[in-house]
C-alpha cells in the first residue's frame, strides 16, 4: 500500500473529512514518527508493533564468490517489531489467497 492509497482509504471511511484534510493528517503522523525515530526514541502502536532505530557497527565483509574483502560503514536500521498478539496477522492469513 502506498501513502496515496492509505489517504484514499481513510478518506473513504471518513466522508466528513476532505481529501486534503486526510492528506495533512497522514503527513503529520508520518513526520512525527520520523522525528521521534531521528531523535532516538521508540514509536509504539499498541496491538500493532513498535518501531525503533538500531545501529550496526562498522565491519569487514568478505564476498564469498570472489574472496574480496571490503569495509562496511556504520549502518543505521529502522526495525519494526510486531506485537505478540497481532490479531490482524491471523485475519490477513485467513483472507490472503494461498495463505
Amino acid at each position: 500500500m502506498t501513502k496515496s492509497e492509505l489517504i484514499s482509504k481513510i478518506a473513504q471511511k471518513n466522508p466528513n473529512l476532505t481529501l486534503k484534510e486526510v492528506e495533512k493528517i497522514v503527513s503529520v503522523v508520518f513526520a512525527e514518527i520520523v522525528d521521534a525515530l531521528s531523535a532516538g526514541h521508540r514509536v509504539e502502536f499498541r496491538g500493532f508493533g513498535a518501531f525503533s532505530v538500531r545501529s550496526r557497527a562498522p565491519r569487514t565483509a568478505k564476498n564469498p564468490k570472489t574472496g574480496h574483502k571490503s569495509r562496511l560503514v556504520n549502518v543505521i536500521l529502522c526495525i519494526l517489531r510486531r506485537a505478540k498478539n497481532y490479531i490482524i496477522c491471523s485475519t490477513l492469513k485467513n483472507n490472503y489467497p494461498g495463505g
